[in-house]
């Protein structure tokens, strides 16, 4: 019994390449039209395509044979599932969604390749230059300048330059940009450049928790933001002493430093740049955290298209009907284009802040400085202090009546 089974399933066994050949899988042979005819391949067409031959069209033209004249290849049905996918992809199918919000329809939305091939490239490119080139001229500067020294040396006596409330929003707005600066650069460029150091898994650990510090750091950063614009907006509003600082660019040029008052001339444009930039950076950052309730750009590009400016440059007009996730995209680049100027304005801040100028780090550090640095930088905030005091004193020593 057991001789006559193997010599069954010996038989079966040399069968099967023969009825492998002959018939195609769940169809019938290939000079028959059923297997055809359900859109099935067959061994005739696959081997007439290796010859580079235009294979005859489909028997039944219900199944796309005479659409496609391509046999075995078409679609199960009247109707081919490219068309549909195209059809969603631009927007053109009939598609009936439960939510009111006309963006609900909306399928699939092909902008995301242009943004990608964007971002991946002259954003990241440029972005990355941009810093690179700012280190870099900077480190050339120090080669040529040096650091600023503090003419006649300390003193040993100091004068206060910020009260706590004013070193703790800097510090509050300094550090969480610097959270906020290094998440957005691994976020960036950790594909390109930190899979290959560390791996995909421990980058793939590290986005996630840099999505998570960008999100939530972000609210410490505006609040920073507003504390400093509400201290010291009074005090960098332009006045006559910045020409004085533009013209000797602010010490560089002659032997005197310029007079000025609790903030130069220059200081003055970093202000206005972190208040500025920083609060462009906050406004699209909030917008990507609530895109469906925070659109900026078809309002924007409504405005911009009402002035005529796309028309300055020979533009058509700006497109007005974006999708959430357009919005998104186009508030992301903004964000990080914003994010780069602002960055490399703090870099300039940090070297004048640390390396570029002794004394200046006390004035955050521990809010009180020299008073030869203070009379060496700001002349005129100094003199005021001392005459504050100075009247401070004699009322002080005045006898009570």
């Amino acid at each position: 019994m057991l001789r006559h089974l193997m010599a069954l399933l010996t038989m079966v066994v040399l069968a099967l390449p023969a009825a492998a050949q002959d018939s195609p899988i769940g169809g019938t042979s290939v000079d028959n039209s059923p297997a055809t005819a359900t859109g099935q391949q067959t061994l005739e067409s696959i081997m007439a395509r290796q010859r580079g031959e235009a294979p005859p069209p489909l028997p039944d033209p219900d199944f796309g044979g005479d659409a496609l004249n391509v046999p075995g290849m078409g679609p199960l049905g009247g109707a081919s599932d490219s068309d549909l996918w195209r059809a969603l992809r631009h927007d053109e199918a009939n598609v009936r969604a439960s939510t009111i919000n006309p963006n609900g329809k909306v399928l699939i939305q092909d902008g995301g390749m242009w943004w990608l091939e964007f971002r991946e490239g002259p954003l990241s490119t440029y972005g990355g230059w941009l810093l690179l080139g700012t280190i870099g001229i900077l480190a050339v500067f120090f080669l040529l300048r040096g650091r600023v020294r503090i003419e006649g040396g300390r003193t040993g006596t100091t004068v206060q330059r910020f009260q706590w409330i004013e070193r703790f929003a800097h510090w509050t707005l300094a550090g969480s940009f610097l959270l906020l600066g290094f998440t957005g650069l691994f976020t960036l460029f950790g594909r390109h450049y930190l899979i290959p150091l560390v791996g995909h898994e421990f980058n793939s650990v590290l986005l996630t928790g840099s999505k998570f510090v960008h999100n939530n750091v972000s609210w410490a950063f505006m609040l920073g933001l507003v504390m400093v614009f509400v201290m010291w907006v009074w005090h960098n509003i332009p006045d006559r002493t910045d020409i004085t600082w533009f013209a000797q660019a602010g010490g560089i040029i002659g032997k005197n430093h310029p007079p000025a008052k609790k903030f130069n001339a220059g200081q003055k444009i970093i202000f206005w740049a972190v208040i500025l930039l920083g609060g462009s950076v906050s406004v699209s950052g909030l917008s990507l955290l609530f895109p469906f309730d925070m659109p900026l750009f078809s309002h924007t590009f409504e405005v911009l298209n009402g002035w005529g400016v796309p028309g300055w440059f020979g533009m058509e007009p700006l497109p007005v009907q974006l999708a959430p996730q357009e919005e998104m995209q186009l508030a992301q680049l903004w964000h990080a284009i914003v994010a780069f100027l602002m960055m490399a304005v703090i870099i300039g801040h940090i070297y004048i802040g640390t390396l570029g100028m002794e004394g200046a780090y006390d004035a955050m550090g521990s809010g009180q400085v020299d008073e030869n640095w203070a009379h060496q930088h700001h002349s005129i905030w100094y003199d005021e202090v001392k005459e504050r005091e100075s009247r401070q004193a004699a009322k002080s020593a005045r006898p009570a009546e």
